[in-house]
């Protein structure tokens, strides 16, 4: 097996470095070399949680590694594939993968001509319970799906002081609110379990926390099967239950505790399974417990990340499917100022 990969950080703006950084630290499949954040304030604390080395020069620390792990607002995520990109490092991206569809296209097109390793962040994708869940509608268990909900989201906009002056709530930066924010994991789940919706139709609101961006956002998503799926997410949970539901003609699925708003509401029986039979029907639960209960959530994503690159296996998350999460919620964005369901376009 080659060596650990040489792994840098690029920004600490996005607080899940901080969870990448922990991750790096741990795995033996790499080695982080240090960081680059112009910021001295979330550099000072990168130092100070961490550890790690700052580079005053982007170019110097990325001289020094195998690949780079970006965590800037999302705006920033272009420039600095390209600058990375150029160098011929692989690429771990935070979602979501881009603030526009043009930045969708040109994040393609530089991954496409330079050849270089591109993974996305979906953490969803790595938690057993919804591996779980993807293996009991394999089994037909629940019969034809009919209707699927997804709720996600935190209280961090109304218990967060400055919450509300952070790059999020900068629409140049975020390219939105929470239907972005929290919104692209509920739709990045809903493909990678149901396939491509086809439309959308959306709301939201920015009343709650009056911020440039939205803090509370409904949508509803169809495919052409006739199955319909609804994401809600907001900034201002106070609490939350169930946080996915799935319902079926056969039997229903239902999940707590896998966003934060949830996490505190359950501490066993997270997912539970209805199956109708003969003589009616009954529940039964899982004893799986959700990676995102127990806090370790987003380091997967970075262990992932370096095992696969060292072992030269592929990406388990690709560009692509970071451009079609974002083309779901592109859609959604598209529908709040129609009025009406929006065709979802996806990359060819």
């Amino acid at each position: 097996m080659a060596d650990p990969v040489r792994m840098g950080i690029l920004r600490f703006e996005h607080y899940h470095a901080n969870f990448w950084a922990k991750a790096f630290k741990q795995s033996e499949d790499a080695e982080i070399i240090g960081f680059w954040e112009p910021d001295d304030g979330l550099a000072d604390m990168a130092v100070a949680t961490h550890g790690l080395k700052r580079y005053a020069e982007i170019h110097e620390l990325i001289e020094t590694c195998d690949a780079v792990a970006i965590c800037s607002a999302t705006a920033r995520h272009l420039p600095l594939i390209e600058i990375a990109a150029a160098a011929g490092k692989a690429i771990l991206c935070e979602k979501p993968i881009a603030h526009t569809d043009e930045d969708c296209k040109r994040i393609s097109e530089i991954i496409a001509q330079s050849g270089v390793t591109f993974m996305q962040s979906f953490p969803k994708r790595f938690d057993p319970i919804n591996h779980e869940i993807k293996d009991i509608l394999k089994s037909g268990d629940l019969g034809e799906v009919t209707m699927v909900r997804v709720r996600h989201g935190h209280n961090h906009g109304t218990l967060t002081p400055g919450f509300g002056d952070g790059w999020f709530a900068d629409p140049a930066l975020s390219g939105g609110g929470t239907l972005i924010d929290e919104g692209v994991h509920a739709a990045d789940f809903l493909r990678w379990v149901f396939g491509d919706p086809q439309s959308v139709c959306a709301s939201i609101s920015a009343a709650t926390l009056g911020l440039a961006v939205e803090d509370t956002a409904l949508a509803i998503f169809k495919w052409q099967n006739g199955l319909i799926g609804e994401v809600s997410t907001s900034w201002s949970f106070a609490a939350a239950g169930t946080s996915i539901e799935i319902y079926g003609t056969a039997g229903t699925i239902l999940l707590t505790g896998v966003d934060i708003a949830s996490r505190p509401s359950a501490d066993k029986d997270y997912l539970k399974i209805y199956k109708l039979g003969e003589s009616g029907g009954e529940w039964r639960t899982s004893a799986t417990v959700p990676t995102f209960k127990t806090g370790v959530f987003h380091e997967h994503v970075a262990w992932s990340f370096a095992t696969a690159l060292r072992r030269g296996d592929a990406m388990p998350i690709t560009l692509r499917d970071g451009w079609c999460a974002f083309a779901m919620i592109d859609a959604a964005y598209r529908s709040v100022t129609s009025g009406r369901f929006e065709t979802i376009t996806y990359p060819d």
